[in-house]
């Protein structure tokens, strides 16, 4: 079987647990939506950055609200680029599929189109 990446990003509000957590889980969920095989069985991990500017809770955790009790997640700190976007969080999924990297759907919600327009969803997709 191959492993395919997916990556998706998306912006907070602010530093606060629950705006972390829900943000990541309107991420993760677009990310299952879009990729419609993706399943919690078949994800051989997860990394999860944050910039310096959020430290209020690890986003892996709304993944294990999600279910992914048994997906090895990780979370780390993004590398603090001068003017980079801020209040951002990034995640790569390690998925076990047969489909081809061009058939995976990445997914960046709020002002992080900006980090990939080119592999942004349009807003009502």
């Amino acid at each position: 079987m191959t492993m395919r990446g997916i990556r998706g990003a998306t912006v907070v509000t602010g530093n606060e647990t629950a705006v972390i957590i829900d943000a990541t889980r309107e991420l993760l969920l677009a990310i299952l939506q879009a990729n419609p095989t993706l399943e919690p069985a078949d994800i051989a991990s997860a990394f999860f950055s944050v910039t310096d500017d959020l430290d209020a809770t690890y986003p892996a955790l709304a993944a294990r609200q999600l279910g992914w009790m048994h997906v090895p997640l990780l979370c780390t700190r993004e590398i603090p680029v001068p003017n980079g976007l801020p209040l951002c969080i990034r995640v790569l999924i390690h998925w076990n599929t047969e489909l081809a990297q061009t058939a995976v759907t990445h997914v960046y919600l709020r002002e992080a189109t900006q980090l990939r327009p080119d592999l942004s969803l349009p807003a009502n997709s």
